[in-house]
């Protein structure tokens, strides 16, 4: 079978402790293949040349990118190519639905390009995504993964609106490393996104996502892990920062052993998150399904 989705290889790098090797694909890989072709409907698994895409896509999982393939951000981690993107596409939402139909997902994370060219910042195109699955797959949840939207309360409130299950928004990094690896992000403003979320739509679960590795300090670690719980996020997730190209981003700093995951997580559900996962591999979409229902069942036997 002709996998052409892996066409685009990142750079060699530095040995890889054993802890960071992923098995061959297996199971329904080929089928996934299949329906995101058929779909063309970009995935974040391809576009960030994602490490989880042989196990995911096995057990047709896949994580869609909408509002294209082309970011009008420029973030030193991230292998999304920077360009002027196309407009949005007015079929998408259905195609996205059908695709989600033919691959039976039962939990669904639809993330997208950041979109600072148009007058919404596509909140308004991710919200008839949402509204596409729930009619097309009613039983399906949604997981939102947008940009930050600057903050507006107008895009994140139309988001919302579409009422998608979990509003995932990753803060990624510590405050100090923010500026210079995510020059037009902030790390101020994703915890007002994350607060603003909250209070909009108190029923809909919050999650957000760091990297590791990029020359924080445990103390950094911790102080952001009390920053996200400030503004109640719900869920978190940990994993491990590689370096999608050697020459075009952010070298890694450190390979955590799955030890210090472990203690991260444990730190962290000591402050209150409702559910974390933490982890080499963990990504924000990453047995998102898994989490999910976790989350959803803690919260309610809380409440």
């Amino acid at each position: 079978m002709e996998l052409t989705v892996l066409a685009r290889r990142p750079a060699p790098q530095r040995r890889l402790p054993p802890w960071l090797k992923r098995p061959l694909p297996s199971g329904d890989f080929g089928h996934t293949v299949r329906v995101v072709e058929e779909s063309g409907v970009a995935t974040v698994c391809q576009e960030a040349r994602c490490p989880n895409l042989s196990e995911c896509w096995s057990k047709r999982h896949a994580t869609f990118m909408i509002l294209g393939d082309k970011c009008t951000r420029r973030c030193h981690y991230c292998a999304v190519e920077t360009a002027r993107p196309d407009p949005p596409a007015m079929d998408e939402p259905d195609r996205l639905a059908d695709a989600v139909a033919k691959l039976r997902l039962r939990h669904v994370v639809i993330t997208a390009v950041a979109r600072d060219d148009l007058p919404d910042e596509g909140a308004g195109h991710f919200a008839r995504c949402v509204r596409a699955i729930h009619d097309r797959c009613p039983t399906t949840t949604v997981e939102v993964l947008p940009a930050d939207f600057h903050a507006r309360r107008d895009c994140i409130e139309v988001l919302c609106e579409a009422a998608p299950e979990l509003y995932n928004h990753n803060l990624e990094m510590v405050e100090r490393l923010t500026p210079k690896i995510r020059p037009q992000g902030k790390y101020r403003r994703s915890l007002e996104v994350l607060r603003m979320v909250k209070e909009i739509a108190p029923g809909i679960i919050s999650k957000s996502g760091l990297m590791v590795g990029l020359g924080e300090s445990l103390a950094e670690l911790h102080r952001t892990l009390h920053d996200l719980r400030e503004v109640n996020c719900d869920v978190l997730t940990i994993g491990q920062y590689l370096q999608p190209t050697l020459d075009r981003h952010a070298p890694v700093a450190k390979y955590y052993t799955p030890d210090e995951f472990d203690d991260l997580g444990e730190y962290a559900r000591s402050l209150g998150f409702v559910s974390v996962a933490s982890g080499p591999f963990v990504r924000s979409s990453y047995n998102a399904g898994e989490v999910f229902e976790e989350s959803r069942k803690r919260l309610e036997r809380s409440s």
